[in-house]
């Protein structure tokens, strides 16, 4: 018994810290809500206009203003009181949420409208997002990271796989609609805010970054110096760019599986099923400690899971490996983020995590557009294929040519010391630090 328990997901953190059960639970319902949204908005739109392209058009309203002030706002995040910058944000979200509620009650049936209010949201969430991963540094040992992020992960995967579904039955509903899915969000937010009001004021330590494009040039600076960091983030944009091959899902559905929409909507399934389990099962992820070599080999599987998926006949083949694709991609966010988190000095971190977060958006999106693109120029199976290779490649030309990323170990449980202190300013060393963030990637 002891050892199966040892299996599961540590949840020392949320035992240990008040703080963090509280911010971790607030998120977690915020992020429900943010689900019925990210729902409710993309049938209204399909709904008025009966257009993919419109649907489409979404993700550019939200990746233009992610890209444009993304890594400005990490500046910022580095000048002020954390805490409460992202209150003020955490409101004007709901707010935002709160305009979405009411143009649906109104019938206003204005697409144009709906875009300018995702742009909105992906504005404050470009400023939002990086601030909240600067949150907890100090609430719990340096040794608990690692948990506390695998945490995060399992939460995001059940909202990723409860959130959709809550809200197809919400807007089902002849009662409720998607008038209520946006008031549902709007009330959501106010787990988010109590969480994050209880926190004691979390100004930036060290010397304060003056805001302005030399702030972001210094922050990209430091990554580019630092071996460890520049590799986390080569490795997961290695991952996105030439191993995420969901453009290619309806493609090779139709070629191989005959085109139902109920088996592509297995091959989504079973990545949050993959990803759902190793969160769940991340016990043993605190043992690791060679934290840059663990994220390569998590890459690399990602990269030949996907390989297999572009060339395997049988269905259940088909969604076993897209299920071992999930599972890599949680362990990658896992040690990515602890690593990022560690090496980070509190007076880059809003810079950092903002890069992070770009990352994240960007990364996606580029691989999308790629694995298309060489689909279009050679087939879905080719592109596929040739992506998964190129990510396993591309992983041990990360490890071979920044040998420090692949050393890197992370902290042990004998050196953890829970406080408010975090890395000095004149090194990168690991300190004792936390983050929560529920979104992917």
């Amino acid at each position: 018994m002891p050892g199966r328990y040892r299996l599961l997901a540590d949840i020392t953190p949320l035992r240990q810290s008040a703080a963090f059960r509280r911010v971790w639970a607030g998120a977690t319902v915020s992020a429900v809500g943010g689900a019925l949204t990210t729902f409710a908005v993309t049938l209204q739109v399909y709904d008025l206009t009966r257009s993919p392209v419109a649907v489409g058009a979404i993700g550019v309203a939200q990746a233009v203003p992610t890209l444009a002030i993304g890594l400005l706002a990490g500046a910022f995040a580095d000048t002020v009181d954390r805490r409460k910058l992202v209150l003020v944000t955490s409101a004007c979200l709901a707010a935002v949420s709160a305009v979405l509620a009411a143009q649906a009650f109104a019938g206003q049936g204005v697409v144009w409208l709906l875009y300018v209010l995702v742009a909105a949201q992906s504005a404050l969430g470009a400023v939002d997002r990086p601030a909240r991963s600067t949150f907890i540094p100090g609430l719990l040992p340096a040794s608990q990271l690692p948990a506390a992020l695998a945490l995060n992960r399992l939460s995001f995967q059940i909202v990723l796989t409860v959130g959709p579904a809550l809200a197809g039955l919400v807007a089902a509903d002849p009662h409720l609609g998607l008038r209520a899915c946006y008031l549902l969000d709007t009330a959501s937010f106010t787990a988010s805010l109590y969480g994050v009001a209880r926190l004691p004021p979390l100004r930036p330590q060290g010397d304060t970054a003056r805001l302005g494009l030399g702030a972001v040039a210094a922050g990209l600076s430091f990554i580019r110096r630092s071996q460890v960091l520049a590799g986390a983030f080569l490795a997961d944009l290695n991952a996105t760019v030439f191993g995420l091959p969901v453009a290619l899902f309806p493609a090779i559905n139709a070629e191989r599986f005959g085109g139902s929409p109920r088996t592509l909507g297995l091959f989504t399934a079973a990545i949050g099923i993959g990803g759902l389990a190793s969160a769940a099962f991340s016990g043993p992820i605190r043992h690791v400690s060679r934290q840059g070599l663990a994220m390569l080999v998590a890459v690399a599987v990602w990269g030949v899971a996907f390989a297999g998926f572009a060339v395997v006949p049988s269905l259940w083949l088909t969604l076993i490996l897209l299920a071992v694709a999930g599972a890599a991609d949680t362990f990658t966010v896992v040690f990515r983020g602890t690593i990022v988190q560690m090496v980070t000095p509190d007076q880059f971190r809003g810079r950092v995590m903002a890069a992070d977060y770009v990352v994240g958006a960007g990364g996606g999106q580029l691989g999308n557009l790629e694995a298309g693109g060489l689909g279009s120029l050679t087939s879905p199976v080719i592109s596929a294929l040739t992506g998964g290779l190129v990510t396993v490649a591309g992983a041990i030309a990360i490890g071979l040519a920044l040998p420090a990323f692949t050393r890197y170990r992370g902290p042990q449980s004998g050196r953890a010391q829970k406080g408010l202190s975090t890395a000095s300013a004149a090194s990168p060393t690991p300190g004792g630090n936390g983050v929560l963030d529920l979104e992917p990637r």
